[in-house]
């Protein structure tokens, strides 16, 4: 678009008014309006902050003509209200703090919801840069600082302290909430390791995540917690905090070999059976296998998981023992079969599942995803902070705030 007169474009028009100088000459004033943008934010200046406030004070204003009923000193039989001055208020945006002039009406009050924003005064865009460094243990002087060089005011240690107290409330709030969309027929379990600061030393704590399939076939996180060590109590206490939730309808746990867990799961929630991840088992399996032989004993166990039924399924899994004895691996052969209820576990089920839920892979996906968050970080500064960070991951797949759910499984009717 040229500027060869007034544009009425209102954005536009509001570029050309505020890059437009008295000494421009007539080749400035045909520049397209974008490019003028361009040259005068590179050479410096207010004009991106003045902009942003005459477009928000321009929004306001049309607001307000919307109430009133007619437009700023216009005669009209339509009007129901009228102006009475302004009031000033600041907001902070990425271009810097605005005194922003917001219109007064004679009759009721008029305050524009966006800038007024949910419980804070900064955007929300600040205010997740600010969490993100409380997360990652940055002190507060160091945000106050960082705010600062974004134009902005600062912000204080108390209002730091609000936004990580309002991040606590958001984690305490999902990891209690009721577990009302079961039964949950399926709850896949696994462990991360995470570095913290605990008694002036780094210790390694583990966060344990679970996820379930819900009545819809949709699945949803059902907790997060942190353990020092994964032995038996801690178990214990994590599945015994979903069923006091409402944990219910559980038929199998798929999860990698955590003896604790196992025993957990037989104490709190009897009648429900445990598979051992397929994958974890294999790995496992070729580590009593010469290098040489491992792509052979591979194949030999995904034949196992790809028979027609639970019939097949063993005998296809007896052939595999005589062979690996008659191969000469007896370490591998006596592993199968020890472990042969826990992996053939999946067989009890529905065929149609057997894909999903012989091993831990669907969790594995949600591992990716938290720790390529959580390798950033390194060190956290508290347990706190490693659930802080695992519901911003969480915000980020779609999964445990609001409707609580990722992915659709049609493949599951409960």
């Amino acid at each position: 678009m040229r500027l060869e007169g007034p544009s009425h474009h209102p954005i536009i028009g509001l570029v050309d008014r505020l890059t437009r100088n008295e000494g421009d000459t007539m080749a400035t004033k045909k520049m397209d309006a974008l490019a003028v943008l361009g040259k005068r934010q590179a050479d410096g200046g207010d004009m991106m902050r003045q902009m942003v406030q005459e477009f928000a004070e321009r929004l306001m204003s049309s607001e307000v003509d919307a109430l009133c009923g007619a437009s700023l000193g216009e005669r009209s039989d339509e009007r129901v209200n009228q102006r009475n001055g302004y009031r000033e208020r600041e907001w902070d945006t990425r271009a810097g703090t605005l005194a922003l002039q917001i219109p007064k009406i004679r009759q009721g009050s008029y305050f524009p919801e966006w800038l007024l924003g949910p419980r804070r005064r900064a955007e929300r865009a600040l205010c997740e840069v600010v969490v993100e460094c409380y997360v990652r243990g940055v002190s507060t002087r160091r945000v106050d600082g960082l705010v600062k060089t974004m134009g902005m005011e600062g912000m204080s240690k108390s209002q730091v302290s609000r936004l990580a107290e309002d991040l606590d409330e958001m984690v305490e709030s999902f990891r209690n909430r009721p577990l009302d969309q079961g039964p949950y027929t399926y709850v896949w379990v696994d462990a991360l390791v995470h570095k913290c600061r605990e008694g002036g030393r780094i210790v390694n704590v583990a966060t344990v995540i679970a996820t379930g399939v819900n009545h819809v076939g949709a699945r949803e996180i059902l907790g997060v917690d942190v353990f020092t060590s994964e032995d038996g109590a801690a178990w214990v206490a994590f599945l015994r905090h979903l069923v006091a939730r409402g944990l219910s309808g559980l038929k199998l746990v798929i999860s990698d070999c955590h003896q604790g867990l196992k025993n957990a799961i037989a104490a709190v929630v009897a009648g429900a059976g445990w598979q051992r991840c397929r994958t974890h088992f294999v790995r496992n399996l070729l580590g009593r296998v010469p290098k040489a032989s491992q792509q052979m004993v591979a194949t030999l166990m995904r034949s196992v998981f790809m028979q027609p039924d639970l019939r097949a399924v063993h005998e296809q899994h007896r052939r595999v023992v005589e062979q690996l004895q008659a191969s000469g691996f007896t370490k591998a052969a006596a592993l199968l079969v020890d472990a042969a209820e826990e992996v053939l576990a999946f067989g009890s089920f529905s065929k149609e599942h057997w894909k999903q839920i012989c091993s831990n892979n669907p969790q594995e996906r949600l591992n990716k995803e938290v720790r390529r968050h959580t390798d950033v970080v390194g060190i956290f500064p508290n347990r706190g902070t490693i659930l802080q960070y695992s519901q911003r991951c969480q915000r980020v797949l779609r999964l445990g705030l609001g409707k609580f759910s990722c992915e659709s499984f049609p493949f599951l009717s409960c």
